[in-house]
């Protein structure tokens, strides 16, 4: 079922860390998540044409074994980075037996894995962005300023760069630049000169201090963990998130069936961005500032959209599961002229 025997440790909130954790499980007893929005991901990708559906961010495999449960006309293939997560998935979909493919990918890589298993078209492509819930409860992983444990962060632990690289190798100016485009933090600058004052710097829990006491004591008492921001835009940085985003979306588009679709789940303002533009491009809409005119010359249809705008987790899923309360989910569907 797997690429290779993927044994090691091992669905996905949003950047917000909104509760701790007892960290005293293994590290296969603790990959266990709530998928996001289920019911909805499930409705817009059960009923696809048959054939293959891939997972592009399998995580635990929560939203592929409830897809493969709800529609026994698809097959599915997972990629993830994340060789702890594709060993908890391969055991959770083990009952599907072959019905299920699992890579050992990053999901710009879809292209490249569905050529080398002759898959022609797809049914069907989740993104389910961002970091996971046992990422983030996993001490030693490195992407909680709650946990202590090394500066590391890296989905694929097989990458060679880390966050402890980026925070004690880049330059102020570099710093400042990285955590407000990724992490919207209006004190930025302040932040990447303690950081570089403070060097070196080893630890989640220093890095978190350091944060800490480099933004204004106004801005401490509100909007959460002052650190929340700075880690999320370290984490977006080490794993290249948003940068491989938008062509792994046109690689997915390219291979829909007709009738196949593409849903995406979002957790940050700059990837929801990026997956709004790619898709209203592709169903052919003028881009802003003026969406009422026609379509430039060259603008055509290759979806459509399934809904206008954002749609976000009900209040009853929020209150179960506070992690999900920054996702957006977007959806669209191959017309069958494109």
């Amino acid at each position: 079922m797997t690429e290779s025997a993927l044994r090691s440790r091992p669905d996905r909130p949003g950047d917000p860390e909104m509760t701790d954790t007892d960290n005293t499980e293994s590290s296969d007893a603790r990959f266990v998540h709530e998928p996001v929005m289920l019911s909805e991901v499930v409705e817009v990708l059960a009923d696809v044409p048959d054939g293959v559906v891939v997972d592009a961010t399998l995580g635990g495999a929560g939203h592929a074994a409830a897809l493969l449960g709800a529609n026994d006309r698809i097959s599915l293939v997972g990629l993830d980075q994340d060789r702890m997560a594709l060993d908890a998935a391969e055991a959770r979909l083990a009952p599907h037996g072959d019905r299920v493919t699992l890579r050992h990918r990053r999901f710009d890589d879809l292209a490249d894995v569905v050529d080398s298993l002759g898959i022609a078209e797809l049914a069907g492509c989740l993104f389910d962005l961002g970091v996971s819930s046992p990422q983030l409860d996993l001490a030693e992983r490195g992407f909680s300023f709650r946990n202590d444990g090394p500066l590391d962060m890296r989905m694929d632990r097989q990458s060679p760069d880390t966050a402890a690289d980026l925070v004690n190798g880049l330059d102020e100016a570099s710093l400042a630049a990285i955590v407000r485009r990724n992490g919207d933090e209006p004190h930025a600058r302040r932040i990447a000169r303690a950081i570089v004052a403070a060097r070196p710097i080893h630890s989640t829990a220093e890095l978190a201090d350091i944060v800490r006491a480099a933004v204004p004591a106004a801005a401490r008492r509100r909007g959460g963990h002052p650190a929340r921001r700075t880690f999320q835009a370290l984490r977006i940085e080490v794993n290249q998130e948003l940068e491989i985003l938008d062509d792994a979306l046109s690689q997915a588009l390219a291979l829909l069936a007709p009738r196949g679709r593409c849903a995406v789940l979002a957790y940050h303002s700059g990837e929801d961005r990026i997956v709004k533009r790619r898709f209203r491009d592709a169903a052919g809409e003028a881009p802003p500032p003026r969406p009422d005119l026609p379509p430039p010359p060259g603008y055509h249809a290759e979806v459509r959209l399934l809904w206008r705008g954002a749609r976000t987790p009900s209040p009853a899923e929020i209150s179960r599961n506070p992690r999900a309360e920054s996702a957006r989910f977007r959806a669209v569907e191959k017309l069958a002229a494109a």
